[in-house]
């Protein structure tokens, strides 16, 4: 059993067991590994995603959340990948920086890492470290950005103008566009009166309102898409 079938196997056997814990003892002789190996395994599942928590004593062990266990197919595997679609995946992450979903990239990217054998992580910071990228971080103006487009909830932007002077204006978010001056909303703006596109980097401030936004049909979006803002 190669370790991406012995992770997918730990995994259910721990669905089985839930919530009830079992012992890396236990799981050791179970699949013919030691224990430090079924530790480090059970270590990098967590690592990857899954609710795994430890107990230390004589009736601990390691046990998944039976809420996650009851609501899972455990017919269904973990998401299985190959070395090289797993550092395709992460290079695409990777170049997600600067962008509103830089963090969710990150957070991704580790998850994948976790999973990884020690010799194709160690490819991977390779690249990483000859990868130089362009442009200025989304911030925090983009991770609220990238909440209010995925929650649909009303913006308040405080944004400057190609010449500096400020404004405030409340918007309703319909999506993001990239472009050669970085990335940009695109949304209803109620000051304005009409559909404007709004660059990350001349967002000076941004906050989350309460109020749901209503947004526009897929087709309206694509047309809007197609035109010059």
């Amino acid at each position: 059993m190669d370790r991406s079938d012995r992770l997918r196997a730990l995994a259910r056997e721990l669905r089985a067991a839930a919530p009830g814990p079992r012992s890396a003892a236990w799981l050791a002789d179970r699949f013919g590994i030691s224990v430090r190996t079924v530790e480090r395994d059970l270590e990098t599942l967590r690592q990857s995603g899954l609710p795994i928590s430890s107990q230390a004593g004589r009736d601990g062990g390691w046990a998944l959340e039976s809420g996650w266990a009851l609501d899972r197919d455990d017919t269904q595997p973990p998401l299985s990948l190959t070395p090289a679609e797993a550092l395709a995946v992460i290079s695409a992450l990777r170049a997600a920086a600067g962008s509103p979903f830089a963090e969710a990239g990150r957070s991704a990217s580790l998850k994948i890492l976790a999973t990884l054998p020690a010799d194709v992580r160690q490819r991977e910071e390779l690249l990483e470290a000859r990868a130089h990228r362009s442009g200025q971080p989304a911030g925090r103006a983009g991770r609220l950005v990238a909440a209010a487009i995925e929650q649909q909830r009303v913006l308040h932007l405080v944004y400057a103008d190609g010449q500096g002077a400020l404004t405030e204006r409340d918007v309703e978010p319909l999506g993001l566009l990239s472009g050669p001056n970085g990335w940009s909303l695109l949304a209803w703006c109620r000051l304005r009166h009409g559909i404007r596109g709004f660059l990350l980097a001349r967002i000076r401030a941004a906050r989350l309102l309460t109020e749901h936004a209503p947004g526009l049909a897929r087709a309206e979006l694509r047309e809007l898409a197609g035109r010059d803002s």
